[in-house]
């Protein structure tokens, strides 16, 4: 489903039902502010997507071993990603955010490059042959086993005029568009979870954006902030431990 004016490049698609996406039906905003009596069957309805919302939340955990069997068509990943670049907010509305979707073969490639990296890094003895053959080399052939890869870019040329213009906030743009950036990493993530994936969040640039640029055509400027990995779940979660809430949060002025 290709959304015009819209920045994405999703690559090596198979042909499929076009289907609703989960999250684009529920991504619309009411004008104007919402009246301060609401009836219960509304707010039955607003309780519902809440809870709907923290189980996805809940849900969406990192996943290493990752197959290559895919639970929907590709069709709803498109969907999906178009859902995140038309509805996660940036600062100043700059929509920087650039996003490269690589599935099935186009995927395999990506991490066959983050392969070939590491060989020369083993080869110009950057890193140990046996942390290599051990360690690195399982992790990215774990990745290429999914189904498809999202890559995280953010565009300067989008944020550099907002610099000019408001001079008093010129060094925070490129943080704050990072902060966006990251809100697109996190929808994406939770929505294939939704979807039926698991995934993992990598960051292997600088190393491989080079080659990756050159593979496909994608600008030198843009920068690339992070690898989403996913596929169909083979394991569960880990244990997480979680800090005790009342260190993260505070809340004053409860009723």
């Amino acid at each position: 489903m290709a959304v015009p004016g819209v920045n994405i490049r999703l690559l090596s698609l198979r042909p499929s039902l076009c289907l609703p996406s989960i999250l684009a039906s529920t991504a619309g905003r009411t004008a104007g502010l919402r009246p301060f009596s609401v009836s219960a069957r509304k707010q039955d309805v607003n309780n519902t997507k809440t809870d709907t919302f923290v189980e996805l939340a809940k849900a969406r955990r990192t996943i290493y071993q990752l197959g290559n069997k895919s639970p929907v068509p590709d069709s709803k990943i498109e969907e999906l990603v178009n859902s995140a670049i038309l509805n996660v907010p940036s600062s100043f509305n700059t929509q920087s955010t650039r996003l490269v979707v690589l599935l099935h073969d186009e995927h395999k490639r990506l991490w066959d490059i983050g392969i070939s990296v590491f060989q020369d890094m083993v080869k110009a003895g950057t890193i140990p042959k046996e942390m290599w053959e051990k360690q690195t080399l399982p992790k990215l052939q774990g990745f290429q086993a999914g189904v498809g890869t999202i890559l995280f870019y953010e565009d300067p040329a989008h944020i550099k005029p907002f610099s000019e213009k408001f001079a008093l906030f010129k060094d925070k743009f490129e943080p704050w568009a990072d902060h966006s950036n990251a809100m697109h990493q996190y929808f994406l993530w939770t929505g294939l979870e939704s979807l039926g994936f698991g995934a993992n969040l990598q960051h292997y640039n600088p190393l491989i954006d080079a080659p990756v640029a050159k593979q496909w055509d994608i600008p030198t400027d843009w920068r690339l902030i992070a690898q989403l990995v996913f596929g169909s779940p083979e394991t569960a979660p880990g244990e997480k431990s979680q800090k005790p809430i009342e260190e993260r949060v505070k809340i004053y002025g409860k009723q």
